[in-house]
């Protein structure tokens, strides 16, 4: 049975699979990132598993895999086929898909952004499944998108596009990473709503999903919190859709888990600030977890289908 290989490197875990020509997840499997242990042991965990991974599909199917694809967080440079810098993994500069190609014997490799990577996913299978236009948004640690336009991902002049959780929507506001101050991922990413939940709640072990809870329950200081994140969520939400004029808004990633908690006032804020904009359909992602490796997969189908092109 023809297959690929598909890697989704988180900071923490990373989830693998074999992936089928039809799409379907033919084996699935996690493993720790070992960040613990440095970079070099993080790329040492990606190289064996690919590896392992390589052998199964061989014993299971009687047949070598055909590529590799795989996605990880931070800056990516995947034309070049490297992965750039990962604060939450400690590396810069890794060769990954040369790393690859060489521990498997020579297989293609494609490489791509974690969050672009589901964003193909999404909007091929998923909750963005035959829309020509979408943005699909992650809110988790922080906040990235992916801007989908005729079941590809736009990833922009030198492969930034769709970085909206870096887009200013409190001038003054919250220090960001990045350098800026109020910038999107600062007030609406889960580790924001957590942040803001333990300091208002008291309990400095209290989460997002915790206050998502207490919204629920009619906690009026969990209400403030939430409306507070869910306001600034649409104010950068309603800047994208003026530039990017989406048919769909997918959102996604672990704040999303809160279900209509989150997208019924998401909603009502966007129609509040909208005027000659057309507003999307704002529904969940459909994938779940399986979004990364899917998408692995699919940039590993289409880089046979690109060497295919180019070949004939």
């Amino acid at each position: 049975m023809r297959h690929v290989i598909a890697l989704d490197v988180g900071g923490t875990g990373m989830k693998a699979a074999l992936v089928g020509a039809d799409g379907a997840l033919l084996y699935e499997a996690r493993r720790a990132t070992g960040r613990e242990r440095g970079p070099d042991a993080v790329v040492a965990s990606i190289l064996d598993f690919a590896a392992d991974l390589l052998a199964r599909g061989e014993e299971r199917y009687g047949v070598r895999a055909e590529a590799a694809g795989v996605a990880v967080p931070g800056i990516v440079d995947p034309d070049g086929g490297v992965a750039v810098y990962a604060a939450n993994l400690g590396w810069r500069d890794v060769p990954l898909r040369a790393l690859l190609g060489e521990r498997l014997g020579g297989l293609p490799v494609a490489l791509g952004h974690d969050v672009r990577t589901g964003g193909l996913a999404e909007g091929r299978v998923g909750a963005g499944r035959g829309t020509d236009r979408f943005l699909f948004v992650a809110l988790g640690t922080g906040i990235a998108g992916a801007i989908g336009i005729g079941g590809a991902i736009e990833a922009g002049a030198h492969g930034y596009a769709g970085e909206i959780g870096h887009v200013v929507v409190r001038p003054g506001g919250p220090v960001c990473g990045c350098g800026q101050r109020g910038c999107l991922e600062t007030l609406a990413s889960a580790a924001a709503v957590t942040r803001a939940w333990a300091e208002a709640s008291g309990d400095p072990d209290a989460d997002a999903a915790d206050c998502a809870k207490a919204v629920e329950s009619g906690d009026a200081r969990a209400v403030r919190v939430w409306q507070d994140a869910v306001d600034a969520l649409a104010d950068g939400l309603v800047t994208a859709l003026t530039l990017l004029d989406p048919r769909t808004l997918i959102i996604g990633g672990g704040l999303a888990e809160a279900g209509e908690t989150l997208f019924t006032p998401l909603r009502a804020a966007v129609e509040e600030r909208v005027t000659f904009q057309r507003t999307p359909a704002i529904v969940p992602a459909a994938l779940g977890d399986t979004t990364g490796c899917l998408g692995a997969g699919l940039l590993a189908w289409d880089l046979l289908a690109t060497d295919l092109e180019v070949s004939a």
